[in-house]
């Protein structure tokens, strides 16, 4: 075995190596060639794990084992074995308005850890990923981050709403259509991919490629393109490029990756939850983000894409416009342009020559869709560790500092049902508590409560506030992640029915009109909601999940 082939199994070689004097040797032997490889095989080839999230169950995932295949091909082209296996892969869609939202957020933990049993389990040399959707992006950048093993990322790619196909067309975002059907157009999906929205899903194979763990251009291609295969082609070959180069996660997710993720995410007006993934990422490369670099950055960078909720227009359309690479380039004054990235090339190689194609679609910093980055942090008395609001999708400016006696709940459940009991007034705010990670458990997100308040136009001046969480579609003054929860005695937990709650998104601020003496009164009385939750899985969650702001991480 020539020292180069040695170089390419630094992890496979592990699995003969002690053992190839002994009889023993022909178990794992035997076990591979009953997969079809031969000896020479084996002992001269890499062994790539194929990382799928495909199931039938999310059409953000569906269509991933055709890509897998891509993958396969690539790796097998340039000289390696691949080896395919799956994870779980939830649908948020699916589990919004019902108790199996709970154990959504905690999949997240799952993911990686299965990823990284896996790869450990059966020491393979190197991974690609494929994966589309809420959690599951942030799970595979954060397996990635703990293995530092050669690893390229292949986003699933955006979806086709049925709206896309019709010729009055006019963005996807419902705001901009009067008759009803269309509203329900601009959420019917028409192909397999993640929802063509800049929701948590596609915020999160964007900063995917921001990170410079994707080819270039890999995050937006729509997902049932001939140039999506292409690619997943390209990154079954190039992983094995990384390989010999010995190109780790390390190397590319690095502090100055990080800052230039959190300011695309900015810039395209990225979920809330971004708010969550990035710490809980950073948390796995070994550094602590302060959420504070939101509004840091915020105050330096607009939110420049056009795309819903923020905007008009679909990840579709801002592919066409340019992508990611384009958005990089408007953002370059900014950025950390000597960041390695999986193509073997630095960031600023990569953007060059890019030009953006739909000025529309992705703005010039001159003439932004918001003046400031998309998400903002708030803190006060009523959120001292902070909270989380997308500014970008407050449809109603006058809703930016807006004041309202509270409307308290319990739960998300309560809510909907004063809901369509009518027993919410406009110009009130919603608080619900008891849904943070802890408290929920597993942090649910509110979206069929927030969906309800965007098509009632009665309610046009109601803001919610809770230590749960939101979809990344999600519109108007709606304030998450709302630290510390109620579960662990923060101030929501003492909110009641009429306390004047103030909301300054400007100024970032988030208060209660109540005395340091009322809320630590309040306090003294105070006591936890039991729920009765039985679910091991939650349970288990609950004993070891640590604060949203810190990412919601697993604390052992």
């Amino acid at each position: 075995m020539c020292p180069k082939e040695i170089e390419l199994k630094r992890r496979s070689r592990e699995i003969f190596e002690i053992i190839r004097q002994t009889p023993f040797y022909y178990v794992p032997l035997g076990i591979m060639k009953g997969l079809g490889f031969d000896a020479k095989e084996i002992n001269n080839k890499p062994l790539i794990g194929v990382v799928t999230t495909w199931n039938e169950l999310n059409p953000g995932h569906k269509h991933l084992l055709q890509l897998a295949d891509a993958v396969k091909y690539g790796i097998i082209e340039a000289g390696g074995i691949p080896f395919q296996f799956a994870t779980v892969a939830p649908c948020d869609g699916w589990a919004n308005g019902h108790e199996g939202m709970r154990f959504i957020l905690p999949q997240r933990e799952i993911i990686a850890d299965s990823i990284e049993a896996m790869m450990e389990a059966h020491k393979l040399d190197a991974m690609v990923t494929l994966s589309s959707c809420d959690k599951i992006n942030p799970a595979i950048l954060m397996a990635a981050a703990r293995l530092d093993i050669p690893t390229i990322c292949v986003p699933g790619g955006p979806n086709f709403y049925e709206i896309n196909f019709d010729p009055r067309y006019e963005g996807i975002e419902t705001r901009y259509y009067e008759d009803f059907n269309f509203k329900l157009k601009c959420i019917s999906c028409a192909s397999y991919g993640a929802c063509a929205i800049m929701g948590t899903a596609n915020t999160t194979q964007c900063l995917m490629e921001a990170f410079g763990m994707t080819l270039p251009n890999a995050a937006t291609i729509p997902a049932v393109t001939t140039m999506k295969y292409m690619i997943a082609k390209e990154s079954g070959r190039q992983i094995i490029e990384l390989l010999k180069r010995n190109l780790t996660p390390s190397q590319i997710m690095t502090q100055e990756s990080l800052e230039n993720a959190i300011m695309v995410d900015i810039a395209i007006g990225g979920s809330t939850n971004s708010t969550l993934h990035l710490p809980a990422i950073a948390a796995e490369m070994g550094i602590e983000l302060d959420l504070e670099f939101f509004n840091e950055f915020s105050k330096k960078i607009p939110t420049i894409a056009n795309i819903a909720p923020s905007g008009r227009y679909s990840i579709v359309d801002l592919y066409k416009a340019g992508g990611i690479p384009a958005v990089l380039s408007r953002l370059k004054e900014f950025l950390h342009l000597d960041c390695m990235t999986v193509s073997g090339k630095p960031l600023k190689k990569i953007i060059r020559k890019i030009q953006v194609l739909d000025d529309e679609v992705i703005r010039p910093l001159h003439n932004p869709i918001y003046p400031e980055g998309g998400t903002v942090i708030l803190k006060g008395n009523l959120a001292p560790e902070g909270a989380v609001v997308k500014q970008s999708a407050v449809v109603n400016q006058s809703m930016l500092q807006f004041e309202g006696p509270a409307k308290v709940f319990n739960s998300e459940k309560d809510a909907i049902n004063a809901l369509a009991a009518k027993e919410i007034e406009n110009g009130s705010v919603i608080v619900i508590r008891y849904e943070g990670p802890k408290g929920g458990p597993g942090m649910p997100e509110l979206l069929a409560l927030t969906a309800s308040l965007m098509i009632l136009k009665d309610m046009d001046r109601v803001a919610l506030i809770t230590d749960g969480r939101f979809s990344g579609a999600t519109q108007g003054p709606c304030i998450g992640h709302v630290c510390p929860e109620a579960y662990v005695g923060g101030p929501i937990a003492i909110l009641q029915d009429g306390d004047l709650i103030k909301i300054d998104i400007p100024n970032r601020k988030l208060n209660v009109d109540l005395s340091k003496d009322e809320i630590q009164t309040r306090l003294q009385k105070w006591k936890p909601i039991d729920k009765g939750i039985t679910s091991k899985t939650l349970l288990k969650y609950r004993a070891l999940v640590t604060s949203a702001a810190k990412g919601a991480i697993l604390q052992y």
